[in-house]
């Protein structure tokens, strides 16, 4: 573990590593990438959060959002008896690790021109390094869906409306809440709680033209999501930024990448988070429970664990987390 992490500004620190990348900070194969954040000494610390006892689970139904978005299949329950009728297995059929809650595994999006995160082969990545290891620290929660709506300018959440990485410190700085190195990071944008509201049919229809608020696309969110020095985030919403890619760029964005690629981020931040940064990322993580206990109580932090899947080579996987009050 560095002494001391490198700013956004000062990367990367290896040679001929891409701009922008925290390739060789955690030395050469790294897997895990900020998770090795997750240090002993600050799981040990994040166990001391524990007052209350209060356990908020953080997966969401595996059946929702139903049907499923990004035109991804929807997966088939079986139930079976056993011999003699003693009792029942169960299987699926034709699931996708990543139609309900999920972590983004760094096999899922790669860099257009410098491959998967530090350089290493496609296939030696897969969420098992992160479910070998275990996850475990402090979680801090940022509700930037009541910060908007106290502040007169609610999230819409039907359009592809941008939060800036300056309302996540805003957020931050209204709740009293302080993020520190190694902090696992949860933004709620209130999308869950909306989407529950549909109808079936307004489910279709959603679909179908997918629009959705979350963070913007720029080098400022990059920026700002690694000098937080945190160790993963995740949020409620499909995406963790706004979707669909591209919605807010300008034609000078386009050109700007035509001429420049490594600026893709700028309509995909997954495209420097994952690859370039090896931050893990979250999506819709069912956050309602425990915002509405932090709001409740002011504290907007817990012990956090997560158990992804041991799926050798896979790409992503359910959280299977939790946070302990």
């Amino acid at each position: 573990m560095p002494e001391e992490l490198p700013s956004y500004d000062e990367l990367p620190v290896r040679e001929g590593a891409p701009a922008g990348s925290s390739w060789g900070v955690w030395g050469e194969g790294d897997v895990l990438g900020c998770l090795n954040l997750l240090t002993e000494e600050r799981t040990k610390a994040a166990a001391g959060l524990v007052k209350s006892g209060k356990v908020f689970a953080l997966n969401w139904e595996m059946n929702l959002p139903d049907p499923p978005l990004f035109g991804r299949a929807a997966f088939e329950h079986h139930v079976e008896w056993l011999a003699n009728e003693v009792g029942h297995d169960d299987s699926l059929s034709g699931w996708n690790t990543q139609s309900s809650s999920q972590w983004d595994g760094f096999r899922h999006i790669k860099s257009a021109s410098h491959g998967f995160y530090g350089g290493v082969d496609d296939e030696d990545h897969g969420i098992h390094h992160w479910a070998r290891r275990g996850l475990a620290g402090r979680a801090v929660l940022l509700d930037v869906g009541r910060w908007r709506q106290a502040q007169g300018r609610p999230l819409d959440m039907t359009a592809s409306d941008p939060i800036d990485a300056s309302e996540l410190l805003a957020t931050a700085d209204a709740q009293a809440t302080r993020i520190a190195t190694g902090d696992v990071l949860l933004i709620r944008t209130g999308w869950i709680a909306w989407y529950t509201g549909l109808s079936g049919v307004e489910r279709q229809e959603l679909a179908g033209a997918l629009k959705t608020p979350g963070l913007r696309p720029a080098r400022e969110t990059v920026q700002t999501l690694w000098d937080l020095h945190i160790a993963a985030v995740a949020a409620d919403n499909p995406a963790l930024e706004v979707w669909p890619p591209g919605a807010l760029a300008t034609p000078e964005t386009f050109e700007a990448i035509r001429e420049d690629p490594e600026r893709t981020y700028e309509l995909f931040a997954h495209f420097a988070i994952l690859p370039l940064l090896g931050l893990p990322i979250g999506e819709m993580w069912n956050l309602e429970p425990l915002a509405e206990d932090c709001a409740a109580d002011g504290v907007y932090e817990g012990f956090f664990t997560s158990a992804p899947l041991n799926l050798a080579a896979g790409v992503a996987s359910p959280p299977n987390a939790l946070v302990i009050k």
